[in-house]
């Protein structure tokens, strides 16, 4: 099949275009600064030539955006917004003019459009949508209407003639340098990754080799349509999530974290709390209620491979910085 994905450089992207050239796609590649052959230019707002890309492919997998890794000042979530809204129309206007068409549209979106809740899972047939829950910062609010606006951009494009999916992604867990797990394995190893704020919020996650063989059964399943919920069956509060990180590679202890110590903690990384103190309790009921079977289903399996592969790739940037020094 050849597969168009917009914004494929950043760290999801990168695990898709990976996997997906590996099996044999032909993958085409959506990105402001093109470096390889299968790299086509494009500024995430406006048609052009790129747009020739869409014309006659198999599937979209958009995933433009800016970054969520920042601090949730006004002007970067505007830029958020901005972003993920303006890339989605000028996809749905791509999609809308092409002779041939795709046959699906696989649009990301994200698991933070459900409330911050502890009680229960959110599926997609009974979970709560965010934005009015109290107790929580009010900018956390206007991260839900930037997941909202994402997706009815998707559904309100008109292309008849292709199959429309909004993929609300959980945290994608990937060995991968820079990513959200490197992130947690780092403040782990560092004896830091004990309960935030008590720990009893819920993390939703799924591990990197579900998310693409989700992306692919959803490309092939021409009955699935509409948002579907990517994540683990397995959500768990923060202080287990971590604890079982800690466990898995091997460190004993993790230093429990106030809210003011997450929030000091957020600003020396440049991001934000809401990444840490959001309850997401996601759980897949449109995967599973299709045969979805996912391969890494609980946190304690899917963690001893992320370290095992971590632990390896790890290796072998030693043994190749001594081979370049050596040499």
């Amino acid at each position: 099949m050849k597969i168009v994905l917009p914004g494929g450089t950043g760290q999801v992207g990168t695990i898709l275009d990976r996997a997906l050239s590996a099996a044999g796609h032909e993958v085409v590649v959506l990105t402001r600064r093109p470096r390889r052959p299968q790299d086509v230019a494009w500024d995430g707002a406006t048609l052009g030539p790129w747009a020739e890309a869409v014309d006659g492919a198999d599937a979209v997998v958009n995933l433009a955006g800016r970054s969520v890794s920042c601090r949730y000042t006004p002007e970067n979530l505007r830029a958020m917004m901005d972003s993920r809204v303006d890339s989605t129309r000028v996809v749905g206007e791509a999609i809308a003019t092409a002779r041939r068409p795709p046959k699906v549209w696989l649009q990301m979106s994200t698991a933070t459009v459900y409330a911050h809740r502890f009680d229960a899972a959110n599926d997609e047939a009974t979970g709560v949508l965010g934005g009015t829950e109290g107790g929580v910062p009010d900018y956390w609010a206007y991260s839900v209407e930037i997941a909202k606006n994402w997706e009815r951009t998707q559904a309100e494009a008109p292309t008849p003639d292709t199959r429309k999916v909004a993929l609300r992604a959980a945290m994608v867990m990937s060995p991968d340098r820079g990513g959200v797990f490197d992130v947690l394995l780092r403040l782990a190893r560092l004896g830091l990754g004990g309960p935030v704020a008590g720990g009893g919020q819920y993390v939703s996650w799924i591990h990197d080799e579900d998310f693409v063989r989700a992306v692919e059964f959803l490309i092939a399943r021409a009955d699935v349509a509409g948002a579907v919920n990517l994540a683990a069956p397995g959500p768990l509060p923060q202080r287990e999530f971590m604890r079982v990180l800690r466990r898995t590679w091997g460190v004993p202890v993790g230093l429990p974290a106030t809210r003011w110590m997450a929030e000091a903690g957020a600003f020396v990384l440049r991001s934000d709390t809401e990444l840490l103190l959001k309850s997401r309790r996601v759980v897949p009921g449109r995967l599973r209620d299709a045969g979805f079977a996912f391969a890494w289903p609980g946190w304690e399996g899917a963690a001893g491979d992320l370290v095992r592969r971590a632990r390896a790739a790890r290796a072998g940037s030693g043994r190749l910085r001594a081979r370049v020094g050596g040499g």
